[in-house]
């Protein structure tokens, strides 16, 4: 992929291609003013504008390309908890800030809920996710974390699924063992960020497009600088994710860009759809290094992983994705591949999503690892909340440690695919 900042219209994904409608929002020209001005039209942006704007605030959303233009609106669509590195909070801080967390994680799935039906969004939101076992350490994995959701008496449907069960229900021999959660589940991604910007303009906010950002002018009234125009605002919230280069001094090497791929297929026949996946769930491995799955609405099979966190794409996402796909179903050798992308996630080192403040009124959230669909509506709502003067979730949040990568992004990224070598390796074993 070309560049962050260099103005580009969607990639050709299965997403835009089906997209319900498209954004043509105006560019930024001329000087506006706003309460907030939120940097970045992705998840994490519409998301936060959207909880600001039906706080009765002014906003403003300037986006660099098109409404979830990045990993929002190219992202597998499994809508899935998770905050991620709850193992290592509660080491380092105790069971009662584990127990905020584990409260938290499924916030972001109520969120979309309520959106969807309060908005009318179109996003083929479905419930059903399974996570998968390949290794008998799995299977161990697993059924910690059914022990986990019963002593927090989980209070959604969820299921262990033996071999014969997990075979029956998505017709595979790859798998051992699972565990269906019927409150995650899966989406199409660019609908629901487009129907959230939509639903953000009805209640006034203003959003641009094709207008990258090029400097934040801080101050007791910080401004939000493009190359035709500028926001004034009382406070700035950065949610560019893998995708921003703003505010370097602060953020840099905090958040490392990984590559994650997919292929779509043909819409598969009605008698293959009931031998793979009758139940139309998302399905996850837990190796450390995912291959992740699902139906589209159109009955195709979008499969992706094998997250690459060198920096450097494959030279075909097809050859790199396919093989992985029929070692899952080798029932599907005959059928047509109609699309592959990818798109960039935000990774942190810790798998804490990263949160703070610069400078007093310049907000920032950041890498989610892979759980963004859920994750950046609970942040967006996290600052919101901190903006409005409620600051413990958010003071959760920014006062986590994380660990800086010394030297340049690139080399940060080195240094992560190097560590994720152990982890390919863990995954044979």
């Amino acid at each position: 992929m070309k560049a962050a900042y260099q103005r580009q219209e969607h990639t050709g994904s299965y997403y835009a291609a089906t997209v319900n409608e498209q954004t043509d929002y105006p560019r930024l020209e001329g000087t506006v003013s706003a309460d907030i001005c939120v940097v970045g039209a992705g998840f994490t942006g519409t998301a936060t504008a959207l909880t600001l704007a039906e706080r009765g605030y002014s906003v403003a959303l300037v986006e660099a390309n098109r409404v979830g233009w990045g990993a929002s609106g190219r992202n597998g669509g499994q809508l899935i908890n998770g905050i991620s590195g709850l193992s290592k909070v509660q080491k380092k801080y105790g069971d009662g800030i584990a127990d905020m967390l584990w409260d938290l994680r499924w916030r972001g799935n109520d969120i979309i809920h309520e959106r969807v039906e309060k908005y009318g969004i179109d996003c083929d939101l479905k419930n059903g996710f399974v996570e998968v076992a390949i290794k008998a350490r799995h299977v161990r994995d697993l059924e910690e974390y059914a022990e986990e959701l019963e002593r927090h008496r989980h209070p959604w449907p969820w299921e262990l699924w033996d071999r014969d069960a997990t075979r029956k229900n998505l017709g595979t021999d790859a798998y051992i063992y699972g565990l269906v959660s019927y409150r995650d589940g899966h989406l199409h991604p660019l609908n629901l960020c487009i129907g959230e910007a939509r639903a953000a303009a009805g209640l006034g906010v203003q959003i641009f497009e094709q207008s990258p950002v090029t400097g934040i002018e801080h101050g007791p009234r910080p401004a939000v600088v493009t190359e035709q125009g500028r926001v004034d605002a009382d406070t700035v919230v950065l949610a560019g994710n893998a995708y921003h280069r703003l505010e370097p001094r602060y953020l840099s090497n905090l958040t490392f860009p990984a590559g994650s791929y997919i292929i779509g297929t043909e819409p598969l026949p009605e008698e293959r759809v009931a031998e793979i996946n009758p139940l139309d769930v998302a399905v996850c491995d837990v190796n450390e290094i995912v291959d992740y799955y699902r139906l589209s609405a159109d009955k195709r099979m979008l499969y992706g992983g094998r997250c690459n966190y060198s920096g450097r794409e494959p030279a075909s996402i097809k050859q790199s994705i396919l093989p992985r796909m029929l070692k899952t179903y080798p029932q599907l050798k005959d059928i047509r591949i109609d699309f592959e992308w990818g798109g960039m996630i935000g990774i942190v080192p810790n798998r804490i999503p990263a949160m703070g403040r610069i400078e007093g009124n310049v907000y920032y959230c950041q890498g989610y690892s892979g759980h963004g669909v859920n994750v950046t509506h609970i942040m967006g709502e996290v600052v919101a909340d901190a903006i409005g003067g409620t600051m413990e979730k958010f003071d959760l949040f920014a006062n986590m440690k994380h660990f800086r990568i010394p030297g340049s992004q690139w080399m940060g990224n080195q240094i992560i695919a190097l560590g994720m070598l152990y982890y390919r390796l863990k995954d044979l074993l």
